[in-house]
């Protein structure tokens, strides 16, 4: 089951890359009672993430379009992000 932060993360990665592929895994029960656990359930995850807006453009680059698309979430609201950007085909 997926909660609401995990499908707000999808429909804002969705919106703003139209993703060949798009994972959005939640770690953070992997992360229970560490730093940065909130006791949601929804502090720590993973994004794998395949579009064509990132072809030509460098992994940093990568990350701060994905981060920039996901507002708040991160940092604010989400603990960690790990982010899995790839154009298509790599």
């Amino acid at each position: 089951m997926t909660g609401p932060l995990a499908q707000e993360i999808t429909q804002l990665l969705t919106a703003a890359f139209a993703p060949e592929h798009l994972a959005v895994i939640n770690d953070s029960a992997s992360h229970s009672g560490h730093m940065g656990d909130d006791g949601t359930g929804e502090s720590h995850f993973t994004v794998e993430i395949s579009s064509a807006a990132f072809a030509g453009v460098s992994r940093v680059q990568r990350q701060r379009l994905v981060n920039g698309a996901l507002g708040d979430i991160p940092g604010q609201r989400v603990h960690a992000l790990a982010i899995k950007a790839r154009a298509p085909g790599e």
